[in-house]
């Protein structure tokens, strides 16, 4: 181990068995966080009202305080009526659900994408002239501070009169085409990448206080660029998200604790490499493990559980050089119905000031939800720990794993889910044999794969590929995808992700079938 690895892991120990740092402090007071809070992620799966009400009521429950709701698309602006898109609420359902989180003492903070993350709006001409690239759509042009102020102002007052909080997020994270346009790299050769963003988050901020509210927003790049905090209105907050990193990865992180602003925790319960095929279900437990407290020893005054449905990336389908067709989403998870485990274990350790003992939790709440014995609990966590690794390029990620070894992992995961039976919340339980029956398949999907990348693959193989293609039941896995989500999701959302999880494998199959009849 390096010097410098070691010194970091023998500090995050220390760190962790302070008292201090496990919500206590000198005195023996217990630190307890004035802001619990969920962000639900609107970009692709979303939910049905009566199904984010229960989530909401279900929060309310637990001990949870604060909703942030990144409507994106799916909240209805009146005059950007563009920016909806086919799944978005009513404003009357809008107004319902925030009178109905007011009465559950919920406050809901609008999260408004407003720097980076804004293909959603920057992909119509009507807001061409915003944008940092006319061939990526995800950044506005800090630049153009007329048209983004008009727009933005535009923007918080329609939240504003639906939303009843003292807050409102403007996003502000993973601003990858920074100094990009030319007026861009202009301003960052005379100041810096750290007063172009900051300026322009200056400007958002101003607007935000001018309308009354306190603006909320992600630490990311700000860590990184220091000099971006400079003039910034002291009311501002920041979220600090951590998924399971050394709290130095953006930047100095003593800059943000030193800063005199008002900070959040963010840990998150779905994040990269997660996707249909992968949950990293124990890297999850020991972000919540680990991260919670250390917010806590921070003397943060929030924490703000993250769960993301896709990546926030998006590949572009183009209609001619210029103008796209449409935006596909790059990274999509298992909808947020199958993760009650983990939410539960977030409430356990916002509510409780020492660490959350992850097997522990692990194995009593698969004895009091399923009605397992010691033994099924066990081997309920084995299960969902195993083979945390992800395929890239047709590599696994852990080098010293065979694709037949990773293949019978898969198996023995899978059977076992299948040789468990809950005596209580079948339902529930159900999504875990679903989620290793898609993992399954996906890996056998990807022997196929390997199989026909190989440079011995000849056309005499390919009666045989052809057959193991048509063994693969996805429509097996379609219906029960349907039919687990059908109460959380529309219709229309579960067959579009059915198509998605299947694209690959109805696309090797035309390619190798030359069936020009075949749909795609």
């Amino acid at each position: 181990m390096r010097l410098k690895n070691y010194v970091l892991f023998v500090l995050s120990i220390w760190l962790l068995s302070c008292p201090s740092l496990q919500g206590q402090s000198s005195n023996g007071a217990v630190h307890d966080f004035k802001i619990k809070g969920f962000h639900l992620d609107m970009r692709i799966q979303v939910m049905t009202m009566p199904a984010l009400k229960a989530f909401a009521k279900k929060l309310s429950e637990n001990g949870i305080n604060t909703l942030v709701m990144e409507w994106e698309g799916t909240y209805p602006f009146r005059k950007h009526p563009l920016i909806a898109n086919r799944f978005a609420y009513s404003r009357e359902e809008v107004i319902d659900f925030i009178a109905y989180c007011n009465q559950l003492k919920i406050d809901v903070i609008p999260l408004q994408q407003s720097f980076g993350h804004v293909e959603y709006i920057l992909r119509h001409s009507r807001y061409k002239d915003l944008r940092e690239d006319q061939k990526d759509y995800s950044q506005v042009n800090p630049l153009k501070e007329d048209l983004n102020r008009e727009l933005f102002t535009e923007l918080y007052q329609d939240l504003i009169s639906t939303h009843t909080s003292e807050y409102i997020h403007i996003g502000g994270d993973e601003t990858y085409l920074l100094g990009h346009s030319p007026e861009s790299k202009k301003k960052v050769a005379e100041l810096g990448k750290g007063r172009l963003y900051g300026d322009f988050i200056k400007l958002l901020c101003d607007i935000v206080v001018g309308l009354g509210k306190r603006p909320v927003l992600w630490a990311d790049i700000a860590l990184k660029y220091p000099d971006a905090l400079q003039g910034l209105p002291k009311g501002t907050i920041f979220v600090d998200w951590n998924y399971g990193w050394d709290i130095h990865m953006f930047g100095n992180h003593d800059n943000l604790l030193n800063s005199g602003f008002e900070i959040w925790g963010a840990p998150s319960i779905r994040s990269h490499p997660d996707n249909y095929f992968l949950t990293q279900w124990e890297k999850h437990l020991n972000n919540i493990r680990d991260f919670i407290p250390l917010a806590r020893g921070f003397g943060y005054t929030g924490i703000v559980m993250t769960s993301w449905s896709t990546s926030g990336l998006y590949s572009t389908i183009w209609e001619s050089t210029r103008d796209i067709m449409d935006l596909q989403a790059i990274r999509r998870v298992y909808p947020i119905t199958g993760f009650n485990m983990l939410i539960t274990a977030f409430f356990e350790a916002a509510n409780h000031p020492k660490p959350l003992p992850v097997e522990r939790f692990v194995h009593q709440y698969a004895q009091k939800r399923y009605g397992f014995n010691q033994q099924e609990a066990e081997e309920f966590w084995i299960a969902l720990k195993a083979i945390p690794y992800e395929i890239v390029q047709g590599k696994i990620s852990n080098p010293n794993i065979a694709m037949s070894s990773f293949l019978d992992s898969a198996r023995v995961v899978a059977a076992t889910m299948h040789r468990l039976k809950p005596t209580l919340n079948a339902h529930e339980f159900e999504h875990y044999r679903l989620m290793s029956d898609i993992r399954l398949q996906y890996l056998k999907y990807m022997d196929i794969e390997k199989r026909v990348n190989s440079v011995d693959f000849r056309a005499e193989d390919v009666p045989g590929v052809l057959a193991d293609l048509e063994a693969l039941d996805t429509a097996n896995l379609d219906e029960r995808f349907m039919r687990l989500n059908k109460n959380s999701f529309y219709d229309g959302e579960l067959k579009q992700e059915n198509e998605y999880r299947n694209r690959k494998i109805r696309l090797l199959h035309q390619r190798l079938s030359r069936n020009k009849s075949d749909q795609p």
